[in-house]
């Protein structure tokens, strides 16, 4: 009679766990191996592990374990109880893995890549359970991520985080199948989430992504979210699985091309209960293609110091809003040919008019490097176009592969006086001008610490009204590449084109100094530099010395011009 109870029991048991519905976070993934050679002290095959973080059994037939190009479902009845772990594996291996603890061999077992991608589970009725989009940067540890050693989750309880909730695992053996983690401890969320950024994919829906995973019940309410224009309804929130970081919201109302709107979130929380901050807010919009020189390339750094890395900065000149998604960056070949184009951003990323966008193989060098105040405004390409050390070309195209700006840049380019230019990046002077004129580039101020990378240029130049034919600015200069007035611009202004210019510089007792423009063919409007050298590029002493221009054109008019230059120094 006690035999048959425990048999009821048991019955009882499996026909309930066979009936529970698995929620979100009911049943996670809390180890992967994604890379096991070389082997360390686990068998030489890919695996997952699950434990059920809820107080309730589940039996695990139907589940499904997807990644981007396969799906394998749990075809046997298994009944995971609360606090337990399985280990799921491909067929051929199970009866390795069962040695180390529970294993379920499933067919068609996902292929883990190497460097990163989104593994999740989904219940029978195919409802998301858990996702992880791993990469190899969470082992925060360069040999372990070499391979032999698992991804472990620190705080079960945390499941919704990424990157700062897992680590390499330090088991002696590479890993911890059918065991409790060897790196398990409390790190409990206390970080409410932030909208990140946002786009439009049409004139009547936007795409919102936050910085983690969001409360799949508190972001389908439309009244959370509010934009800045009454003439702009929300009528839709639907967030989207699996990792619910991203929220699609449906327009009553569409919105204008290249208009500016700002979105405010409220009462949004993430999957750990915090709630968003009051007032948190994007900019975002629909954005348009971008045509010819919309879209500049701004800084360049192609002579990195060993520790450092390659990078090109964008700026947007135009009063559009473009998608980095559209955007592709080259290098031409030795022939002259475009080489291999690299899409600028796999994710749409808006770029506003009067912003930067900066591009690099890794950010977190470039922050090291550099003060960067806009971390937001610099995005990764790997690896990146070639930028030789010497000279080189960078093109932007758009996503049909016309070019939007070129640039040629030379070493020469550089401050004469800097004596190792590796690490210091050349600057754009003024939007509105050439992208290819040499006198429109000029090496980053040494108080910076050469390069400003995803904000305003050392070197820019205001715009200004030239009154006058010719006016120097500033009359007082100090060229010692400290960002502050390191170059005399003389600005010139004609009634017509056609005109043809010679500059001089002479010092107070008027020896020339410097030829520094001979027969120069003149626009309308434009100007010319000087760094403060002489003729052999040497320093010169502090004083007064008059620039002289000579205009003439092919009509025999002609005039002179005589402005003076202060050069001053730091003492």
């Amino acid at each position: 009679m006690k035999y048959q109870a425990m048999c009821f029991l048991l019955i009882l048991n499996s026909v309930g766990s066979s009936s529970q519905t698995i929620n979100r976070y009911d049943i996670i993934i809390d180890e992967i191996m994604i890379d096991p050679s070389p082997v360390i002290g686990l068998p030489n095959n890919e695996f997952i592990e699950l434990k059920n973080i809820s107080n309730t059994p589940f039996n695990l037939s139907g589940l499904q374990i997807i990644d981007a190009s396969s799906t394998a479902i749990i075809n046997v009845s298994y009944t995971l109880q609360p606090d337990s772990l399985v280990i799921i594996c491909s067929n051929g291996t199970a009866a390795q893995f069962s040695l180390l603890g529970p294993a379920i061999g499933v067919n068609n077992f996902p292929s883990l890549d190497n460097d990163g991608e989104l593994l999740y589970l989904r219940s029978k009725e195919n409802k998301t359970i858990h996702a992880v989009n791993y990469s190899k940067s969470w082992y925060k540890n360069s040999l372990k991520a070499e391979g032999g050693w698992t991804l472990e989750m620190i705080d079960v309880h945390n499941a919704c985080n990424g990157f700062s909730n897992w680590s390499a695992s330090i088991d002696t053996k590479g890993g911890t199948p059918g065991k409790i983690n060897s790196i398990n401890a409390s790190m409990p969320d206390k970080i409410p989430p932030a909208i990140v950024r946002g786009y439009a994919s049409d004139s009547l829906q936007l795409v919102l992504t936050f910085s983690e995973s969001l409360d799949s019940i508190t972001a389908t309410f439309p009244n959370f979210y509010n934009l800045n224009d009454v003439n702009v309804s929300i009528i839709h929130a639907t967030p989207i699985p699996p990792l619910f970081e991203k929220v699609m919201l449906q327009l009553g109302n569409p919105l204008q091309r290249n208009k500016v709107y700002v979105l405010t979130s409220q009462s949004l929380k993430d999957c750990a209960g915090n709630e968003i901050e009051k007032n948190n807010s994007i900019g975002l919009g629909w954005a348009s293609p971008p045509g010819e020189n919309d879209i500049i390339i701004n800084e360049i750094l192609f002579n990195p110091k060993p520790s450092a890395v390659d990078y090109v900065e964008l700026y947007n000149r135009s009063e559009k809003i473009f998608d980095a998604k559209d955007l592709y960056i080259s290098n031409r070949n030795s022939m002259g040919n475009p080489g291999v184009a690299k899409q600028v951003s796999s994710e749409n990323r808006l770029l506003f008019p009067g912003k930067f966008l900066l591009i690099t193989e890794d950010t977190l060098i470039i922050q090291h490097e550099y003060t960067v105040k806009q971390p937001e405004a610099l995005t990764e390409i790997k690896p990146m176009p070639s930028l030789p050390d010497e000279k080189g070309t960078v093109l932007l195209l758009n996503i049909q592969g016309i070019i939007i700006d070129e640039l040629q840049y030379d070493a020469k380019w550089h401050f004469p006086l800097i004596d190792n230019a590796e690490g210091v990046a050349l600057e754009r002077m003024n939007y509105n001008k050439s992208t290819q004129d040499k006198q429109n580039w000029h090496s980053a101020a040494t108080n910076i610490g050469y390069g400003t990378p995803g904000y305003q240029n050392s070197q820019y130049i205001t715009p200004e009204t030239v009154n006058g034919m010719i006016k120097i600015n500033p009359p007082v200069f100090s060229p010692d590449n400290d960002g502050y007035d390191d170059v005399a611009t003389i600005n010139y202004r004609f009634p017509e084109p056609g005109y043809v210019c010679n500059i001089s510089i002479y010092d107070s007792n008027g020896r020339l100094i410097k030829s520094l423009v001979r027969n120069a063919l003149c626009g309308v409007d434009g100007y010319f530099r000087w760094d403060g050298l002489d003729e052999q590029n040497k320093k010169l002493n502090i004083g007064v010395y008059i620039s002289v221009t000579d205009i003439f054109n092919v009509n025999g008019n002609t005039k002179r011009y005589k402005n003076t230059i202060v050069l001053a120094r730091r003492l």
